[in-house]
């Protein structure tokens, strides 16, 4: 009997990290430093204010510096006929090694796409040209950083905090999608993210790039950190000794000086290293883009016996509640108190969030059918176009009933800020369906991920333009007036936005209020200016 000889085990080679095969281009350190810096001196942590769309247009302009010159100095690919790969050009200069950001392209077609990633190129044929692509996502990126900065900017105009932190949560999610750039629909999750989950991973790609860095370019930034050095000592010696020898000088250094405490420094330690993380993170998948999203597996797509069944019966379902509905609406407070033994304002309070659980439901069960349907033939696209038409202009009804609900459930039982944000998120879902609508038109949903979340921002911006908390003073001001109960205690906890509403209150009332909007209104730093509370002051 022969023993067969054991096979050795083939070795599989893992490529190495991103952080390796991404080039860091020249001005990355001090544009990430001159981020983080801008955000430790202009940020104001406790309060919203003008420093923080100043912080945020600083650290923009040094990403798209950094990202500008780097593609200025891309090399050249060049790609045999017959091949859909190329490899970059030994470059003139090691400034111009920039792997993955590739400017020019000489190929044997001119509608040819390159996609850069590390040292691979990939260009795809057939495509629309590299200009016009450019040029899209250029755009793509300008709208998404004029958002975030729109929303960064309602610091200086409104004081409520709350609404002021659902603008900083969207303006770094805007600012994510800037940086990522246009990919799949599959992608979306996480080009929301991309920022902070490769701001780590940026630190050894940053490392590697000044280790290869020339000697005499380092000796020159050595030489340029230990000026830095010099002139921060410099300054240390002669501004105590110049404020301590005139009071007019002191005065203004006073005001533009912050307080040295313990927590201030805490702050501004960790507002620059968030953002000099961010700087880098942002600037690394800017050098090195990820891949296009995979698209999900094609898989066995659902015939239309299995997925217009269940659709089917979601449209008759909605069409017997939408008949309901008009019925009560029609038949007022009387029909409500024969039918249901409620009022109808307790009518209106009982059904939201089921309503409001029901359109979130019907959006997911919508995006898988649109997702999964198969669409081989014209009478599969009709019947999915049909269904899905009819199933989210129910659902809009749905939505507009829910909406009417919680106004008047206000109308009776008072304006509050939870009772005006949930009632904006069901505009918001009412505009989703407005594009799911669109999307089943077209029957393309790749565009649709990326719409739903700019609407949701936009929806942010309009809600801070409206001055919601001044509306909930108005709309509880005019209840009061019309002979209803009157929560000034209610009033008091909300922010200075409100003081031109209180001027429709009589005296002692609105003396009362005012004082208690002024109680803790702390002066401004520049960096914390602020209009609302300039104003209440």
């Amino acid at each position: 009997m022969s023993r067969t000889a054991a096979q050795p085990t083939p070795l599989i080679r893992m490529p190495p990290p991103k952080w390796r095969r991404v080039a860091c281009p020249p001005g990355v350190v001090p544009a990430a430093l001159v981020s983080g810096l801008a955000a430790a001196i202009l940020v104001p942590g406790d309060r919203p204010g003008i420093g923080w769309v100043l912080a945020g247009a600083v650290a923009a302009m040094a990403v798209f510096l950094v990202d500008r010159n780097a593609r200025r100095s891309a090399v050249d690919l060049t790609v045999e006929p017959g091949t859909a790969e190329g490899t970059a050009r030994e470059p003139k200069t090691e400034r111009q090694a920039v792997p993955g950001l590739i400017r020019r392209l000489r190929g044997p077609s001119g509608r040819a796409r390159c996609v850069g990633h590390g040292d691979r190129v990939v260009l795809r044929h057939g495509g629309p040209e590299p200009a016009v692509v450019q040029r899209r996502e250029n755009a793509e990126r300008a709208w998404w950083t004029t958002l975030a900065l729109a929303l960064l900017a309602v610091g200086a105009f409104r004081a409520a905090g709350w609404l002021f932190a659902l603008c900083v949560v969207a303006a770094c999610v805007a600012g994510s999608l800037a940086v990522v750039g246009r990919r799949s629909a599959n992608g979306v999750l996480y080009d929301t993210i991309a920022v902070p989950l490769e701001a780590l991973a940026a630190v050894p790609w940053v490392y590697a790039g000044m280790s290869r860095v020339h000697a005499s370019k380092a000796k020159r930034e050595w030489r340029f950190g230990l000026s830095l050095v010099v002139t921060v000592a410099l300054l240390a010696v002669f501004v105590p000794l110049l404020g301590s020898a005139d009071a007019t000088f002191a005065t203004l250094l006073a005001t533009v000086t912050p307080d040295l405490d313990a927590p201030s420094v805490a702050r501004w330690i960790v507002l620059f290293a968030v953002v000099t993380l961010g700087a880098l993170g942002a600037m690394f998948v800017l050098a090195g883009p990820p891949l296009p999203a995979a698209s999900a597996g094609s898989g066995q797509s659902l015939r239309r016996p299995e997925w217009a069944l269940p659709v089917g019966a979601l449209a008759v379902l909605f069409a017997a509640f939408v008949v309901a509905q008009f019925v009560a609406l029609f038949g007022g407070d009387g029909y409500v108190r024969r039918t249901a033994g409620l009022t109808y304002a307790e009518y209106a309070r009982s059904g939201f969030w089921q309503l409001s659980a029901v359109t979130v439901l019907t959006l997911a069960v919508l995006m898988l059918v649109l997702r999964w349907a198969a669409q081989d033939t014209a009478v599969d696209r009709l019947w999915l176009r049909g269904l899905l038409t009819a199933v989210s202009v129910l659902a809009l009804i749905i939505v507009a009933s829910a909406l009417g609900r919680m106004w008047t459930y206000q109308q009776a039982y008072g304006f509050t800020v939870l009772r005006l944000v949930v009632e904006v998120c069901e505009l918001w879902l009412g505009l989703v369906y407005l594009q799911v609508l669109v999307a089943v038109a077209r029957l393309e949903r790749s565009w649709l991920p990326r719409a739903v979340l700019g609407s949701a921002m936009v929806t942010v911006l309009a809600l801070a333009v409206l001055d919601p908390e001044r509306l909930i003073a108005d709309k509880n001001i005019d209840r009061w007036q019309q002979g209803r109960s009157f929560d000034a205690d209610y009033l008091g906890t909300l922010s200075p936005d409100i003081l031109p509403a209180t001027d429709r209150l009589p005296e002692p009332l609105r003396t009362d209020l005012r004082a208690r909007l002024r109680a803790d209104l702390e002066e401004d730093s520049w960096q914390s200016w602020n209009r609302s509370r300039a104003n209440a002051r």
